[in-house]
């Protein structure tokens, strides 16, 4: 069952890539196990929650409230992992933040109008499920590994109004082994 927005504005930067916002949830700062929820479109899929940035909405905002109506979580907001962009098919700009889940409910938006589910996985696992049906959710959490993790010091979040920060592209991890991508 698909999920249906009804009076949805859809808002899109100046060259035209549609604004998203997405958070990757962990069960602690540990950052270890990170929560998918079910794709509205392939219920037997796992994506990242996310959705579209509402009209005068920031980033963070978005995020916060799109993981509160897909996955039924509240927690505390921390670091812009980067800006993701997915040009193929979509022509996605996608600001993704790293939040430590702090509540959870029991019954939420989704879960009760389209019955979407939610899983936690450990990093590794939740990386290869992406890897089949959502590549550019597996970019944020490889990206994650590759740095951006809690005791590296990197917890500052730029500003947002520096247009060209934290771009990420899937061309520039396509080339790198598996390995270190």
């Amino acid at each position: 069952m698909m999920k249906f927005k009804p009076n949805q504005t859809r808002t899109y930067d100046r060259e035209g890539f549609k604004k998203r916002a997405a958070c990757l949830c962990f069960r602690s700062e540990l950052e270890d196990e990170v929560l998918l929820v079910s794709s509205s479109r392939y219920p037997d899929q796992w994506i990242v929650p996310g959705g579209g940035m509402e009209p005068e909405e920031e980033p963070g905002g978005a995020a916060e409230r799109e993981v509160y109506e897909e996955a039924g979580v509240k927690g505390k907001l921390g670091r812009l992992l980067g800006i993701f962009e997915q040009n193929q098919d979509r022509k996605h700009r996608t600001y993704v933040y790293v939040l430590t889940v702090t509540e959870i409910l029991e019954d939420w938006e989704d879960s009760v109008n389209i019955g979407r589910k939610r899983e936690w996985f450990k990093v590794e696992d939740a990386i290869k499920v992406l890897q089949c049906h959502k590549p550019v959710h597996a970019e944020y959490l490889e990206k994650l590994k590759l740095g951006c993790s809690p005791t590296n010091g990197n917890s500052t979040v730029p500003s947002l109004a520096d247009n060209n920060a934290l771009f990420v592209t899937a061309a520039q991890t396509s080339g790198l082994p598996s390995s270190i991508r």
